[in-house]
């Protein structure tokens, strides 16, 4: 019995100095200059058996559960973030790179590893899939910190959010080959249309029954909600994956349609989940770290084979990707350029890696550790110097405007009330206009202004100013009123004052 308690505690202890190192290692990265995902993935490899020693980890099954359970709720919260108008007009471009571009990256990268791994060509291929798409966790962790053109940041966020089922979908298919004997080739054909197909029809259909539940539910606690929404975002998943359908496509279409939807306590699930992905974060990059052994990883072989592939990847196979994948979709040559610097590789490739394993293919050990190496080497170089390179090109877009939050204060169960957080820009029609005189929608009481760090207490008198952040309490029945009132911009004073009558 000792023994039992002792092993959960221990394992227990063991979480939270992860997630503590993780967390103290995200706090620095920036500082750094260091991604932090190569951090929590270096925490990881110390803790493990070649390293200090605490745990000893080589479990791919629990490493791929672990890691698709991250990635869902990574994704979710990459498309809740996600503003439909922004990716709207770059659907086309994402979807080029997240299927074209997917194909010929691991085109170019087999052909290279059919004789630097010294491997048959659909062993080649295997590996060039596993390692074809950039990942939504490094590129949405990447592009935080950038102040990137709107419509440059959009196409990578879509493009890394939608390619995953096309590296999964051929990582498996190349497996499957690899394991029969009489491949069909027309039922994989059939296949990816099937998967891609039903994963946007499940995630669409999904995605609006969130919606119509979140808003109709009446829950006595503000908790619950995003918890039910997440919920959903499993559900998505499952179902999806259950019909042999794309899940991670699913999950991140729903999380579009459920991120740009009115949703009651919507500050509060954007902020559990955006909290609950990094956790996730932390804990796949640490169990991942966990998994490979630095004495295999970094001997010379593995190096120097590792730093070809990478450099063929990084230099070669995503420019050429980029290049063919874009023509005629108006991005000019530096644009062409970022977006080929910018297809970090991360968590997926790594995951991906461990279905070899799991399906007992020779050559898989390799493959993960190349894996590891390429992904190490994307994630130093190119995540390290997104920012240098957008400035350096001149892409710089404009400062990203705070969203409107709906902090919630009470239980809608119990009152129908709300507070709005609101960041008034420079060309906000409020601007220099007293509280007086503004005809605010009844039931909207100004509760605090923040200027400059400062609390203000509102009066009458008071006067807004761009940069102000407002608390402005609503009635639920007034709010989408208020909203159309603090979106006015200065060139619309006509529609303002038309809403103030």
């Amino acid at each position: 019995m000792f023994d039992g308690v002792f092993n959960t505690d221990y394992i227990i202890l063991m979480a939270a100095l992860l997630l503590i190192a993780g967390v103290v290692t995200a706090k620095f990265s920036t500082r750094l200059g260091v991604p932090a995902l190569v951090l929590f993935m270096l925490v990881g490899m110390l803790a493990g058996s070649d390293g200090i020693g605490f745990i000893y980890f080589d479990n791919a099954k629990y490493a791929q559960l672990i890691g698709i359970l991250a990635l869902v709720i990574i994704l979710f919260e990459g498309g809740l973030q996600t503003k439909w108008s922004t990716v709207k007009p770059v659907t086309i471009p994402a979807l080029s790179l997240a299927t074209f571009g997917v194909l010929i990256t691991s085109a170019v990268v087999a052909t290279a590893a059919k004789f630097i791994l010294d491997v048959t060509w659909l062993e080649a291929f295997l590996f060039g899939a596993i390692v074809g798409s950039t990942d939504a966790a490094a590129v949405f962790a990447g592009l935080k910190n950038v102040n990137l053109k709107e419509r440059l940041g959009a196409t990578l966020e879509a493009e890394s959010g939608t390619n995953d089922p096309m590296a999964v979908f051929l990582t498996i298919s190349f497996i499957q080959l690899l394991m029969t004997d009489q491949p069909n080739y027309y039922l994989l054909v059939g296949s990816f249309f099937w998967q891609m197909g039903m994963g946007l029809l499940i995630g669409l259909a999904l995605g609006k029954i969130a919606i119509y539940a979140i808003n109709r539910i009446n829950l006595d606690s503000s908790g619950l909600y995003p918890v039910f929404a997440m919920a959903f975002a499993l559900l998505t998943y499952s179902v999806t994956a259950l019909v042999g359908a794309s899940g991670l496509l699913a999950v991140y279409v729903a999380a579009l349609v459920l991120g740009n939807a009115e949703l009651t306590y919507r500050h509060s699930i954007f902020r559990f989940n955006e909290g609950f992905a990094w956790m996730m974060q932390i804990l796949m990059f640490v169990i991942l770290g966990l998994l490979v052994f630095p004495v295999q990883l970094f001997q010379l072989d593995i190096i120097v084979r590792g730093l070809i592939l990478s450099f063929i990847l990084i230099l070669v196979a995503r420019p050429l990707a980029v290049f063919i994948s874009t023509i005629g979709m108006r991005f000019d040559l530096k644009e062409k350029l970022f977006l080929s610097w910018a297809g970090l590789r991360g968590a997926v490739p790594i995951v991906l890696a461990t279905f070899p394993m799991i399906s007992g293919l020779s050559n898989s050990q390799l493959f993960f550790n190349v894996v590891f190496f390429v992904v190490l080497t994307s994630a130093l170089v190119q995540g390290s110097t997104i920012s240098f390179f957008a400035e350096k090109l001149k892409l710089s877009g404009a400062k990203k405007e705070t969203p409107i939050h709906s902090l919630e204060l009470v239980s809608i169960g119990k009152a129908n009330a709300e507070v709005i957080e609101v960041e008034i820009s420079e060309d906000n029609a409020l601007v220099n206009l007293s509280l007086a005189e503004i005809m605010f929608p009844k039931d909207v009481l100004v509760n605090a202004i923040i200027r400059n760090g400062n609390l203000i207490t509102p009066y009458g008198e008071t006067r807004i100013f761009s940069g102000d952040i407002l608390y402005v309490l609503v009635s639920k029945h007034s709010k989408q009123q208020l909203k159309n009132l603090l979106d006015q911009k200065r060139s619309e004073d006509p529609v303002l004052k038309e809403a103030a009558e």
